[in-house]
């Protein structure tokens, strides 16, 4: 029997949950009745999409347990640093692949977006091969929002439904660029969509 408990608490916008499962009943070898807990924290900003898709900011060691749960197939890493050893070799022992699109998280009003990144890293995205999949940039607010934002629009979400979550994430770091290049972004070249995403309505 599992008892699951979920606390939640936000400062400034920001999510965090720590999750804590306690294996209430079993023996050891020699009989003896034992309780296990175990903590599993995920990383900054997560949050499921759909079915199969994650969000969050960057996962630290503290968070990969949390990640074997998911039994993730595909990690989509928006960022253009290379990826740290330690988790690299988390991918290797879990048999995560690694798609990397570097899209640069400069501020405003310095912001380009590259359309074209955006596009392909949508392309692994709504590919049902890689899922579960895990999305994410630093902090999980601005590329990671633009990416989940276009996969709504791929989804015939209206403006103000992608807006308000991206929102959510981004909270009080919000971008004017960010929301813009959503509303701009063209689905039309995306002739093959998967019917899990494009029967989708909102």
């Amino acid at each position: 029997m599992k008892a699951v408990s979920v606390t939640d608490g936000d400062g400034n916008g920001d999510t965090c949950r720590t999750i804590g499962v306690a294996l209430v009943s079993g023996s050891s070898p020699t009989g003896e009745a034992y309780e296990y807990d175990e903590q599993y924290t995920p990383p900054f900003n997560f949050a499921m999409v759909e079915n199969g898709i994650y969000r969050s900011g960057f996962p630290d060691s503290t968070n990969f347990s949390f990640l074997q749960t998911l039994s993730l197939r595909s990690i989509v890493y928006l960022c253009p640093e290379p990826y740290p050893e330690v988790n690299a070799e988390f991918l290797r022992s879990n048999g995560i692949r690694l798609f990397q699109f570097g899209v640069d998280g400069s501020k405003e009003p310095f912001v380009n977006i590259p359309e074209d990144t955006i596009r392909e890293a949508l392309k692994v995205v709504i590919d049902i091969r890689n899922h579960p999949l895990l999305i994410h940039c630093k902090r999980g607010k601005h590329r990671t929002g633009c990416v989940v934002g276009c996969l709504r629009k791929l989804q015939k979400w209206c403006l103000t439904s992608i807006f308000d979550e991206y929102q959510r994430f981004a909270a009080a770091k919000a971008r004017v660029s960010d929301q813009r290049f959503m509303e701009l972004f063209d689905i039309s070249t995306f002739k093959h969509i998967p019917k899990e995403f494009s029967c989708l309505k909102r």
